[in-house]
């Protein structure tokens, strides 16, 4: 054991400055870069489509291309857009289309266990919600980090239990 009570090489789970931003940071570049390749390929399918003669392509069938490699792009921005961003008066969850602001004393418990596809937040109304801004897709042990990372700032913020 060392000086702090944990196990030699045990990490030092202090928890992150605020404000801070949970981003599974593979996964928002992946789709950012399939969005961009997909978009110029149609560019490029649609510049490179005959002009003249039997079956030549139109203005608007070109247009159209370009116009459906954008909405590629736009969806895979969709799906980068979970994080979770977290301050001094709580966190706010934001996942595909569906942004929470939470105060601290509402989330109850973090979780991430085996299996799970993102971290789960046990909130003081009973309910669950994910936060989709943590989650193994984008690397385990950024994942576990981040996870640790929420509940040790969950933890700090914690409101006095008034029982002692």
């Amino acid at each position: 054991m060392t000086e702090t009570g944990r196990p030699p090489g045990a990490d030092d789970r202090r928890p992150p400055t605020l404000p801070a931003v949970f981003r599974p940071r593979r996964v928002w570049i992946f789709l950012h870069v399939v969005g961009a390749a997909l978009t110029t390929a149609m560019v490029v399918v649609a510049l490179a489509l005959p002009t003249g003669g039997p079956g030549a392509w139109g203005v608007g069938d070109r247009a159209a291309l370009v116009c459906f490699g954008l909405f590629c792009w736009g969806v895979a921005a969709l799906l980068a857009r979970p994080k979770v961003v977290v301050d001094e008066a709580g966190l706010t969850v934001v996942n595909v289309v569906r942004r929470r602001r939470l105060e601290w004393a509402e989330v109850v418990r973090v979780n991430l266990r085996q299996g799970d596809p993102w971290v789960l937040l046990d909130l003081s109304d009973g309910t669950t919600l994910a936060a989709m801004g943590i989650q193994p897709a984008g690397g385990r042990d950024q994942a576990v980090r981040g996870a640790r990372a929420l509940r040790d700032l969950v933890d700090a913020h914690a409101p006095e239990d008034p029982r002692g």
